[in-house]
């Protein structure tokens, strides 16, 4: 009796040893924050953050099973994104995601100690979010927009797709502190390209459509849009303008070119936000905002508008087409 007894409970023991270690097995859920300054059907957005969550489920991050998410469609509202800001941090996750000054600047108003990776962000340094590139030293750290360089790249692609512009307007952020190196950027490329360059300020929709009204009244005009969010929410006006006004324009993001504006060449944010998912895996293994070093962009994107060269009445050079890495036509 006792030897059955004893088998009894070794049996029931081992049947019960499986479900033992699969509980201890099971890997402990893991809470990431997203703040996006855009609406929930913003396509631009959509398809960025489905390349960081690809890029966390090549990681090994799957939702629902090691990782959940909490996504804020914050628009771009100042008082909404302040507002979602603090709903993210009283959720106390592990760190989270922010795109641009407009969302970065409020989350780290709200804390310091929450770890907050920006897949672009124009200067870091500049705007206070951390203390060098090298060595971030706070809670925040990811990945720059573009190099101020860029701004004579712009001035001579544009010069290229239309050799007639000799002055460009540059529509520009004031209260931006990346702007101020970027127009400077543009500039310092001027003279040699004989071009001369006028700031216009993005204020609101009245400003900018009585700016570039005011600005198309003399010829051989263009327009450079560098990176802003406020560039970003009034993009159909721009690109509207500069159609009314038959101005060449060359932006930063290629979602511009992709809704109607001549030619962008800037980051590949899709790629931005793929590395970004990098930075939140290792945040998540413990590695500290501090020491992770802001990096610049590896992959630029050149995309032409064919369809907005000939409404213009431009040919777009052969060797532009060719390095072009998208053409619409």
């Amino acid at each position: 009796m006792k030897r059955r007894k004893f088998i009894t409970l070794l049996g029931g023991a081992a049947a019960a040893w499986p479900l033992a270690a699969r509980a201890q097995q099971r890997e402990p859920m893991r809470r990431i924050g997203v703040l996006l300054p855009a609406a929930a059907d913003d396509p631009v957005f959509q398809a960025r953050l489905g390349a960081f969550l690809q890029g966390l489920a090549l990681l090994g991050w799957t939702i629902g099973r090691n990782v959940r998410i909490e996504t804020r469609w914050a628009t771009a509202n100042a008082a909404d994104i302040r507002r979602h800001a603090v709903e993210l941090v009283a959720l106390a996750p592990e760190v989270i995601v922010a795109h641009g000054a407009p969302t970065v600047g409020p989350l780290l108003q709200a804390t310091r100690t929450v770890p907050v990776v920006f897949p672009v962000v124009a200067d870091p340094v500049a705007a206070g979010y951390v203390e060098s590139l090298a060595r971030p030293g706070g809670n925040a750290t990811g990945f720059m927009a573009y190099e101020y360089s860029l701004g004579g790249k712009w001035l001579e692609l544009l010069k290229q797709i239309a050799p007639s512009v000799t002055r460009v307007a540059v529509l520009r952020d004031p209260d931006l502190t990346s702007g101020t190196g970027q127009f400077g950027a543009i500039q310092t490329a001027a003279p040699s390209l004989r071009v001369e360059i006028n700031p216009i300020q993005l204020r609101d929709a009245g400003e900018i459509e009585r700016a570039v009204t005011a600005f198309a009244q003399s010829s051989n005009g263009g327009l450079i849009v560098p990176g802003a969010a406020l560039a970003t929410r009034h993009r159909d006006l721009i690109i509207k303008q500069a159609a009314r006004h038959k101005l060449p324009a060359l932006y930063f993001d290629r979602s511009f070119a992709v809704a109607g504006g001549l030619v962008s060449y800037g980051a590949d944010q899709i790629d931005q936000y793929r590395r970004a998912a990098g930075y939140v895996d290792r945040v998540l293994k413990g590695e500290k905002p501090a020491d992770l070093p802001v990096q610049a962009p590896v992959k630029h994107e050149l995309v032409i508008n064919l369809k907005t060269a000939q409404a213009l009445g431009l040919e777009v050079p052969s060797p532009l087409l060719a390095a072009a890495d998208e053409v619409i036509e």
